[in-house]
């Protein structure tokens, strides 16, 4: 983390794209910014790509910061009050919005606002930024028309939602896309995208539309590829489901530390759903073909550093290295390099 901003902020009124944001909307239109979270009067921390850094900010208290809080929320169409002191919603422009209240929050609100990227960035555009390793952008464009079916996974900000895209865009545009998430960050370049978005119950708890009933859904829609923006509950199931029944090509994101921890998560996870251990093996193992591994340096950049693929071992899931990438971007074949080799070879 760095010290205070010097960064100058823009005159005049905000553009209508961020007419909403009030305070934050100078923050926001900062070129390159991806994050903007406040949790005190008169300051913000920026995330530009390298790493946190402090600004200044013109909320003067915390009651103004509550009422920012509260009305944002009531823009994305969500309640946020004493009695749901917690919201998770989509503003305007699509920016993911997170928001927690006092004293839940302890001693002023927490406000956490995400960027929407307009477009994915291409797989050329990534390995010119040096988020892929040469030889990890082809294997990664030879899988995607090979219809292999791809796990994502990363900690929170790695880049798994970015990659996704990007791997998005490389599907043959004659293809049709369902893209099932929880807030509908992932902006593919892709000229046949339908897009589903979970539903909250209401503050009376009906009307939800779960992760796992939209998966069920989209079957009934004719899709090529089913894409899940994250898996982080028993909607596992039914993609494990979709991914052994036919449905090749399918993608999801997956929090992880390491792909190592991969079938741990998976297995977590399955459990939700009433998955045995060895049923979550079974299933994985057959399903997905990739698992692509993100990590992001000390220097804020996001970077692929692994592609692995999942095995069936005695007594359970394991995990095989197919290419590991260096400290100094070189890309290493691993134990499981054959196997994904003659995968993307049938592109």
């Amino acid at each position: 983390m760095t010290g205070p901003s010097t960064t100058p902020m823009r005159a005049g009124a905000p553009p209508a794209e961020f007419g909403w944001a009030g305070p934050l909307a100078e923050l926001l239109m900062l070129p390159g910014v991806t994050d903007v979270l406040v949790h005190a009067p008169g300051e913000a921390w920026l995330d530009r790509g390298g790493g946190l850094e402090r600004v200044d900010l013109a909320i003067g208290s915390p009651g103004e910061l509550r009422a920012l809080a509260v009305r944002l929320a009531a823009l994305a169409g969500r309640r946020l009050d004493d009695a749901a002191p917690c919201v998770d919603a989509r503003l305007p422009n699509g920016a993911r919005l997170h928001a927690v209240l006092p004293p839940v929050a302890d001693g002023c609100a927490a406000v956490s606002v995400r960027l929407v990227p307009r477009a994915a960035p291409t797989l050329e555009q990534l390995e010119r930024s040096g988020s892929l390793a040469p030889q990890v952008a082809a294997v990664l464009r030879a899988l995607v028309h090979a219809r292999a079916s791809v796990l994502v996974t990363g900690a929170t900000g790695a880049g798994k939602t970015t990659l996704l895209a990007s791997l998005l865009t490389e599907v043959p545009p004659e293809e049709r896309i369902v893209l099932i998430e929880e807030a509908g960050e992932a902006r593919p370049t892709h000229p046949h995208v339908v897009r589903l978005v979970e539903r909250r119950p209401n503050v009376d708890g009906a009307g939800a539309v779960t992760l796992a009933a939209l998966v069920r859904e989209a079957l009934r829609m004719r899709p090529d590829r089913i894409v899940l923006g994250e898996c982080r509950g028993a909607e596992l199931r039914e993609v494990l489901l979709v991914l052994n029944t036919g449905h090749r090509g399918g993608m999801a994101t997956l929090h992880a530390n390491s792909a190592a921890d991969v079938p741990a998560r998976l297995v977590a996870l399955g459990a939700l759903a009433g998955m045995t251990a060895d049923a979550v093996a079974l299933h994985a193992a057959a399903g997905f073909d990739a698992v692509i591994h993100l990590q992001r340096g000390r220097d804020g950049m996001r970077r692929v550093r692994e592609i692995a693929h999942l095995v069936r071992e005695d007594p359970g899931l394991g995990v095989r290295t197919a290419v590991a990438v260096a400290a100094d971007g070189t890309a290493v074949p691993g134990q499981g390099w054959p196997a994904l080799a003659e995968l993307a070879s049938a592109a």
